[in-house]
């Protein structure tokens, strides 16, 4: 005789629904905040780790009394059932939490060779022990790794709490597991190379380092017979900056080319689309400077997942996911027919803008000290809240309280840099402007300018934006030496040098 189905009690149903959506929510959300504070209403106001220890204690504490034996929540009717999977899973990732962090950390030092974790193995007995097959055992080790690694290194990797970085944060989130996680489990985890992402915004303001954290939280499986993951996930992130190379040389570094393809292919020559993995990301650094022969070239690998090498007719599959990034606004690109329209629509399925220097110490004017602590950090090898304490009453006194940061972070680093050598920290361009931009701007509208000058601080303005002088000469259609003399003079103008 069949045995009839288990139901959870109201009180228990409800708990175990909180549990379920907090279980599924972006991290970096207030719903899961909200919910977390329903889920353990007895937390102290301001204290996150109090909050999440005592969710934890409580969702552990449910399970026990609901479900003595773990192996029974199949028994449950469906929705309990669900909810029960899910707790289960929910209790399970957080008492490895500390393990994944660990191994997060271990395999950032050991570099692309992945490397042994075998607690992995204790996940998948208590999952096997739950009553879950091999095979969703192993999806779920995997999950919960990549979960972690994603939380770890959007957390870690993009420092600043003000509201600009924390909305940056949940997009990222978003752009890894998109809108719904619970869907992307199901439905989409081998599915999200169709989603390209674009990153917008200034020089400096961290669009690498968000590229990154996208880039480095892909699925990878775990191979239960060498005890390791199968990929590292440092191996998984392949960047190219497109303005370091000539028209003549970026699809032969974007699809490779074999050799006597042209003058100089004295070999074979893998590309960047044949590097990068699985579940890996290619990051496209300042497409911007894409010409549109190179941007219908790649339009068809994002439509048709292939590419041929130049000098052949092989075609090769693209297996990756494609972000790029720019520090053109969207206008500026498609100005004079530079962006293609059927390119840039297949491009973004998430735009994300970089939030500025400026925008975030508007809304938080401490985040500036919690920068100044990382980079510290970076640069000593070890932290040293003396030192960034000293580099910021040097900023207080060197700078107008509403300088502009027009290189933003970036700027900030090269600032500390200076003053740990120098003591004091001189901006190159006007301390309340934004660089050279306003003087610009003014002398065209008064119609003073020389043609030299003119140029001089066009090309001083592209560099302040575009950061090389390739792309500076890309831009104004000079070749690389007069695109910086006349940058170089736009510089010495802005100091009034003339």
């Amino acid at each position: 005789m069949k045995e009839k189905p288990t139901a959870l009690s109201r009180s228990n149903r409800l708990f175990f629904q909180r549990v379920h959506r907090a279980a599924f929510s972006n991290p970096f959300g207030s719903e899961r905040q909200t919910l977390d504070r329903e889920i353990y209403p007895g937390a102290p106001a301001h204290s996150p780790d109090a909050l999440l220890e005592g969710v934890l204690a409580a969702v552990a504490s449910r399970l026990a009394s609901a479900l003595p034996d773990r192996a029974q929540w199949k028994r449950f009717v469906a929705p309990d059932r669900d909810c029960l999977r899910t707790a289960l899973l929910f209790d399970l990732f957080h008492r490895y939490c500390d393990r994944f962090d660990d191994l997060v950390l271990r395999q950032q030092a050991a570099g692309d060779e992945p490397i042994p974790c075998p607690f992995v193995g204790k996940v998948l007995a208590e999952l096997l022990s739950f009553g879950f097959s091999a095979a969703e055992a192993a999806d779920s080790a995997s999950l919960f790794y990549q979960l972690r690694r994603a939380y770890f290194l959007i957390e870690q990797g993009l420092v600043g709490r003000s509201r600009p970085m924390r909305e940056l944060r949940l997009r990222l989130w978003q752009c890894v597991f998109t809108g719904d996680t619970q869907r992307y489990a199901t439905h989409l985890w081998n599915r999200m190379e169709d989603f390209s992402t674009l990153l917008l915004g200034e020089t400096g303001t961290g669009k690498g380092a968000a590229a990154a954290a996208i880039g480095r939280s892909g699925l990878i499986p775990y191979d239960a017979k060498r005890q390791r993951f199968a990929h590292s996930f440092t191996a998984m992130f392949t960047p190219i900056n497109l303005s370091q190379y000539p028209e003549s040389l970026i699809e032969s570094e974007l699809f490779g080319h074999r050799k006597g393809a042209f003058t100089g292919a004295v070999g074979d020559s893998e590309g960047v689309l044949a590097r990068t993995r699985p579940h890996g990301v290619l990051f496209l650094d300042e497409i911007g400077e894409a010409s549109p022969r190179v941007q219908i070239k790649l339009l068809h690998v994002l439509q048709d997942r292939q590419f041929t090498p130049v000098g052949s007719r092989e075609r090769r599959r693209f297996h990756g996911r494609v972000v790029a990034a720019t520090n053109r606004t969207l206008a500026d690109w498609r100005r004079n027919g530079g962006l293609r329209e059927d390119f840039y629509y297949r491009l973004s399925s998430a735009t994300i803008a970089m939030p500025s220097l400026r925008e975030r110490l508007r809304d938080a004017p401490d985040e500036r000290r919690l920068l100044l602590g990382r980079i510290v950090e970076r640069l000593l090898g070890h932290a040293a809240p003396d030192v960034a304490d000293s580099i910021e009453s040097a900023l207080a006194k060197s700078l107008p309280p509403d300088y502009a940061w027009p290189g933003n972070v970036r700027e900030l680093e090269q600032a500390a840099r200076r003053i740990l050598l120098d003591g004091a920290y001189t901006p190159e361009f006007d301390a309340g402007s934004g660089g050279n931009l306003p003087r610009l701007e003014a002398g065209i509208a008064d119609g003073r300018l020389t043609a030299h000058e003119l140029l001089s601080l066009y090309c001083a303005r592209l560099h302040e934006r575009l950061g090389s002088f390739e792309s500076v000469a890309r831009r104004a259609e000079l070749d690389r030496r007069t695109a910086k003399k006349y940058a170089d003079a736009g510089r010495h103008m802005d100091r009034g040098e003339e």
